[in-house]
């Protein structure tokens, strides 16, 4: 009998979020400019492939899954900005006056972006292999899109965050410069090994460049478990923080 009483509220939990979902829909124009920035840095950095240490001779096998994780984490930014608008708008005020609880509204918000981010990563991707780039074969291809989707869900977690905290459009350079900073101080365009000694020790530090690697696995070789698990403990790691901030925020705004 419990069981069944409670099965009502987990339908309409469900169906709160997939409206949230739904609503976001409207962004998709967004996908563009990770395959421009894709075709650029492709161009500017590509012959960096003739020094000693790149494990590939096609620079768009190197750079593809940078790109696909820098449109997941303008997607999930985007999530913020977009919750930022809303509260000023002052649709936020009646989600939180709804009888959904304000983890389902938080979670419409960043399972959204991890939709929405696999359309840009598709856009990149068919760039890339046009361009000359190998196919990472299904292991690869199945760990790149989760490590996009992943890195989207937590770029929509500082964005909300960020977005519930200033309730202003003013905090959206900080949402994108957040998330453009922890990709970009990574192995981004050259391997470790190649780095200036301070972007080196940052990298090595920074837990993101876990998941660059991870992403880059079926473009460069073979899909490994000890490539994958860590990427996956980084990513569930900054969701669980990032995510208990923007849930402890909204929480705080409901008050």
């Amino acid at each position: 009998m419990e069981a069944a009483a409670a099965l009502p509220q987990w339908r309409a939990n469900l169906a709160t979020i997939a409206a949230l979902m739904a609503r976001a829909k409207n962004e998709l124009l967004r996908v563009l400019a990770p395959t421009i920035f894709f075709l650029g840095i492709n161009g500017v950095f590509g012959a960096l492939t003739q020094l000693r240490g790149f494990d590939t001779g096609a620079y768009e096998n190197f750079v593809v899954p940078v790109s696909m994780l820098q449109g997941a984490g303008f997607t999930g930014a985007a999530a913020g900005v977009n919750l930022a608008r809303d509260m000023e708008q002052g649709w936020v005020d009646r989600l939180l006056v709804s009888p959904a609880p304000r983890w389902v509204l938080l979670a419409g918000t960043v399972l959204a972006a991890s939709a929405r981010a696999l359309i840009p990563a598709t856009f990149v991707l068919a760039m890339a292999l046009l361009l000359g780039a190998s196919w990472p074969g299904v292991a690869g291809l199945l760990v790149a899109y989760l490590t996009v989707a992943a890195m989207a869900a937590v770029a929509a977690c500082w964005g909300s965050a960020l977005a519930l905290r200033f309730k202003s459009q003013s905090a959206a350079p900080l949402m994108q410069a957040g998330m453009m900073a922890v990709i970009f101080t990574t192995t981004a365009y050259a391997p470790l090994a190649l780095l200036q000694p301070w972007m080196r020790t940052v990298a090595e530090v920074n837990p993101v460049t876990q998941v660059i690697d991870a992403g880059r696995q079926g473009f460069l070789g073979a899909v490994t478990w000890a490539e994958t698990w860590p990427a996956i403990a980084v990513l569930l790691g900054l969701i669980a923080i990032l995510g208990a901030w923007a849930l402890r925020e909204m929480r705080r705004t409901a008050a």
